[in-house]
């Protein structure tokens, strides 16, 4: 990463091409075994060979075998357990995730990332104005306070409601704040009404973002 950082930073000062490396390049490396860049000597040098001596007999190559070897080569980028991962945790980054993915595929890489981006823009900017708020739970035995829907031994304490913002409070936010605590409010004395345990005292906020 410092190379390549000191080779775009050196580039920039003579009009050079942005220094990078392709993912099907690296899939082809890692595919092949290669631990060191000692790998990009040898690939240079077999490339320069190529181009110099070997380009009549790749003259008539068609493109789908091309195509064939930086699919085979690039089919292990896809990480099918951590897109179940992002699903449980997160369905927006789901959703920017499917839609890069078939924005590169059916359209192009350019159109594809712009949409990842513009996508994940907009949920910054729903972070800002309309922040999440969960109801935390503690965890039995210890101090700690987790998520009420992501840990199933988490409990809530009765007449105690603790929630937490997960962003920073600002003028933006501040009316769907009070208007979501309200009906936090309201719900879990609902709740503590069906149960009949004793009414809300406590309303403790987590404000760490």
């Amino acid at each position: 990463m410092i190379a390549i950082g000191l080779m775009n930073v050196v580039g920039s000062a003579t009009s050079c091409y942005v220094t990078t490396g392709a993912f099907s390049r690296s899939a082809v490396n890692n595919n092949a075994g290669c631990k060191t860049a000692v790998s990009n000597i040898v690939m240079s040098v077999t490339v320069m060979v190529t181009l110099l001596f070997l380009m009549p007999l790749f003259e008539y190559t068609p493109n789908v075998v091309l195509g064939a070897i930086i699919v085979t080569a690039v089919i292990g980028l896809i990480d099918l357990p951590a897109a179940r991962h992002i699903w449980r945790i997160d369905k927006f980054d789901f959703l920017v995730m499917l839609c890069a993915f078939f924005g590169v595929i059916f359209l192009s890489v350019q159109q594809g990332l712009a949409i990842a981006v513009g996508l994940s823009l907009f949920k910054l900017l729903m972070q800002v104005t309309r922040p999440k708020t969960v109801i935390m739970g503690n965890i039995p035995g210890t101090d700690v306070y987790r998520n009420l829907h992501h840990y199933k031994e988490a409990q809530r304490i009765p007449g105690v409601l603790v929630l937490s913002i997960e962003s920073a409070v600002n003028f933006a936010n501040s009316n769907y704040l009070t208007e979501r605590t309200s009906r936090w409010i309201e719900e879990c004395e609902e709740e503590e009404a069906q149960e009949k345990h004793s009414s809300l005292r406590f309303l403790i906020l987590e404000m760490s973002g």
